[in-house]
């Protein structure tokens, strides 16, 4: 939930890049403008969204309570079969597993930041950039990175969840697993929903994230900054994504700051130049006027949608953080 804390994480990203914010020309590439059209969501594919919104806000409950699955969030999913929990909610993120016949699909949920517990405040402003572990991510090329701070807390629960992801599989001849999570729960969603194909085979994978940070790294010609290491080539996680994860949409509400960080106090075009994070694509942005909107390409700096509308964190306001997501706010 948004506290004083959240809003002393957002201003630590904020001070660690203020001084490399510059005038810099902007490469043609990161300017390049998304060939798509945005296009409003119907009122049934928004609905149809509800029950993930749900699955999202399960994910800050105990271990306890989602094993049972007895919480506020979980009585809207109430055919939900739980398979396994686990984390501390400090150093590992709370995270479940289970089989909803609704959805036929196996579902995972990750929880955001618990922005009360300072080692997971940490978590999110370890902003610096590291390879996939290669012995959960084998075959992915090393040039791609990610944020440190995320992919040291996939690593602590991969393979439990991956455990109990082939048990659901098995016992319910399921056939498509999604990814729920909110925050940095989006932000490990994200991850396990690159990981999971890599060991499983057969079925379609899913990632639906709400307020997720940016994850990626983007593929950078040069940078002005010596002491900043930005990555050349072809390969980067954000392009990985859209290659071979088919079916993600990032749900961004209103103002909410936490999409476009890590970013510049001034541009989020020179985050890809100076901290080289990056969104994939899949972009759905809740307008205003509570219009949901598809906005296609990697951070799409039309106004419309997030990138645009925030363009820095004082254009941001934290409190839409937390929702609400057609009237779902994240919370047990």
């Amino acid at each position: 939930m948004p506290s004083t804390s959240l809003i002393n994480a957002t201003a630590f990203f904020f001070l660690s890049f203020l001084s490399y914010a510059a005038a810099t020309p902007t490469p043609s590439a990161i300017l390049a403008r998304q060939a798509e059209a945005i296009s409003p969501l119907t009122k049934a594919q928004i609905s149809a969204l509800k029950p993930f919104t749900y699955f999202a806000g399960a994910a800050y409950c105990t271990p306890a309570q989602t094993a049972k699955w007895n919480c506020g969030a979980c009585k809207a999913n109430k055919d939900f079969i739980p398979i396994a929990s686990g984390g501390d909610g400090s150093t590992v993120q709370y995270w479940y597993v289970g089989y909803s016949p609704s959805q036929a699909s196996v579902i995972v949920g990750h929880q955001g930041t618990n922005t009360s517990d300072f080692n997971a405040d940490i978590t999110d402003t370890q902003i610096a950039m590291t390879q996939l572990d290669p012995t959960l991510f084998p075959g992915v090329n090393p040039a791609v990175e990610v944020h440190s701070g995320f992919a040291s807390v996939q690593v602590k629960s991969a393979k439990a969840i991956l455990k109990a992801v082939k048990s659901g599989i098995s016992a319910h001849s399921a056939k498509k697993v999604t990814l729920v999570g909110h925050s940095l729960g989006a932000a490990l969603a994200l991850l396990d929903g690159i990981y999971l194909p890599l060991h499983i085979s057969g079925v379609t994978f899913r990632v639906v994230g709400y307020g997720m940070p940016r994850v990626c790294t983007y593929n950078v010609v040069s940078s002005p900054i010596p002491l900043l290491i930005l990555r050349v080539g072809n390969q980067n996680f954000a392009k990985y994504v859209d290659n071979h994860l088919k079916q993600l949409t990032r749900i961004n509400n209103k103002e909410d700051p936490v999409p476009t960080l890590p970013g510049t106090p001034s541009s989020p075009a020179l985050t890809r130049i100076y901290l080289g994070f990056h969104h994939a694509s899949g972009e759905v942005h809740i307008t205003d006027n509570n219009q949901w909107l598809s906005c296609p390409g990697q951070d799409n700096p039309s106004t419309q949608c997030s990138t645009g509308d925030v363009p820095n964190i004082f254009a941001g306001n934290v409190a839409d953080h937390h929702g609400p997501y057609d009237g779902v706010n994240m919370d047990c």
